[in-house]
């Protein structure tokens, strides 16, 4: 059981656990990779990262949400931007992060590798 801190303490970690695709689960059900969050001494939750490869599919979700609409509708510059922002996050290191992101944009590895170079060299 909790009480009102700890429940306040779950609620202010639940937006960031959301956005890198987390699962809070109790702590006693926590794997060896799992984080224990505590607070005042006490284990509160645990938090389960998503594998490393989910994460890019959770990145494009997320954005997607954001924009509102699929990201293979979003003009050049938009596309573009997109590209910039998941670089910055580290998109490109994951295994098949090109075609990964060339998919959801609607554009080819070619074009991808572009607008990585163009950002690199401008």
């Amino acid at each position: 059981m909790t009480g009102p801190g700890e429940e306040s303490f779950i609620a202010a970690v639940k937006p960031l656990v959301d956005a890198v695709g987390g699962e809070m689960l109790p702590p006693d059900e926590a794997g060896r990779h799992d984080v224990v969050l505590s607070w005042q001494g006490a284990d509160l939750v645990a938090v389960r990262l998503p594998r490393l490869a989910d994460s890019l599919d959770h990145l494009l979700a997320a954005r997607e949400r954001r924009e509102g609409r699929p990201l293979a509708e979003l003009d050049r510059t938009a596309r573009q931007e997109v590209v910039r922002d998941l670089e910055a996050r580290g998109a490109f290191s994951v295994r098949h992060g090109v075609e990964t992101v060339a998919s959801a944009l609607g554009v080819s590895r070619f074009t991808v590798y572009n607008y990585l170079n163009r950002e690199k060299g401008g």
